[in-house]
């Protein structure tokens, strides 16, 4: 007896049929488990490739912030360098910060019983009463620290031509003793390279005022007999004239380079700074925390962080630069001519 060809023929698999459940599936609810290859793992393989080509897995991963800014820089899109540096630039060389908890300057005033730490460098303070200051200031006097690897590297962002101006807030001129040119250089809240009255504003020799703190006395004005201080910016007096020209180097700046600061001194407008570049211009802070500006979400664009110990990340910084060799041999080679001047000197 012949066979009907209904009977003989394979069923034709179609998309729709393959999707269509069988009787024998809806009758062996473990048909799948008995076949570790079979729809339910292709189905999965399927999705997994979809998730894989999706647009986003096609993006490639961010960069972090030292390496934007290095891809800039190696373009040459980096000519007119701003950095604004803060006490932390100068932790490694043994000078503290003011505000770490437990070591900085502020944390270990209780011996002067200041009404609060800021008092020390409040200038309606120390007219009542100096002692507590010239007593910090003896510690404070450049002389006993060297610059470190950080400063360097500011002076090499000169070396290279790149930078415009470095603000600093810092009073112990380490960036002038590693040899930022002094045009260069913005010392934010002075120095004790000059002295004056701190009430007529005479000048005082420097050095004078320096050996009369150093042996526990009070130096004073020839002129109206007030008390005479190194010109270290106090809260309560005028920024030193060469601040203001933050006002043409921050709009020509092209990049932004905030290091080891906590913008918190907002007594002085010196924290406000960082916020007047161009919204167009990266800014890059190199810090032990965020601060500022760089706190907010979602961050500016053009903004940058990059957290840690700053010497290290400065570090990691000059060798994504390739400068990694010439900051050694700049620091080398700039104290072998500071040990050969002081051989020089005892020998005359």
């Amino acid at each position: 007896m012949n066979k009907s060809k209904s009977s003989s023929e394979k069923p034709r698999t179609t998309r729709s049929s393959q999707h269509r459940p069988s009787d024998a599936q809806s009758q062996s609810p473990d048909a799948d488990a008995q076949k570790p290859y079979g729809k339910q793992r292709k189905k999965q393989s399927h999705s997994a490739l979809v998730q894989d080509l999706s647009p986003s897995s096609l993006k490639p991963p961010l960069e972090s912030g030292l390496a934007a800014v290095v891809r800039l820089m190696k373009l040459g899109r980096c000519k007119n360098i701003v950095v604004v540096a803060g006490a932390g630039i100068s932790t490694a060389s043994g000078i503290p910060d003011f505000r770490t908890p437990g070591t900085g300057l502020y944390a270990n005033l209780e011996k002067y019983n200041l009404p609060f730490p800021e008092s020390i460098f409040n200038i309606d303070y120390f007219s009542n009463d100096p002692l507590p200051f010239f007593s910090l200031a003896k510690s404070l006097y450049p002389g006993s620290h060297r610059p470190n690897y950080i400063h360097y590297f500011i002076r090499m962002l000169h070396h290279k031509g790149l930078l415009l101006r470095v603000y600093t807030q810092n009073i112990d001129g380490l960036e002038k003793l590693c040899g930022i040119p002094e045009d260069k250089l913005v010392e934010a809240h002075g120095s004790f390279a000059t002295a004056s009255c701190h009430l007529c504003y005479t000048p005082y020799p420097a050095d004078e005022a320096k050996d009369a703190i150093m042996n526990d006395k009070i130096p004073t004005c020839s002129f109206c007999a007030a008390t005479v201080k190194p010109d270290v910016v106090f809260f309560g007096e005028d920024l030193p004239q060469k601040y203001f020209l933050n006002t043409q180097d921050f709009p020509k700046a092209d990049l932004l380079l905030i290091m080891g600061t906590s913008l918190q001194v907002n007594q002085l407008p010196f924290a406000s700074l960082v916020n007047t570049v161009r919204s167009a211009v990266p800014r890059l802070l190199l810090n032990r925390d965020a601060v500022g500006p760089f706190t907010k979400v979602p961050p500016r664009k053009k903004d940058f962080v990059e957290l840690g110990n700053l010497e290290d990340l400065v570090r990691t910084f000059a060798q994504m630069l390739d400068w990694n060799k010439d900051i050694e041999e700049m620091m080398m080679l700039h104290s072998c001519r500071k040990n050969y001047k002081k051989t020089d000197q005892i020998n005359q």
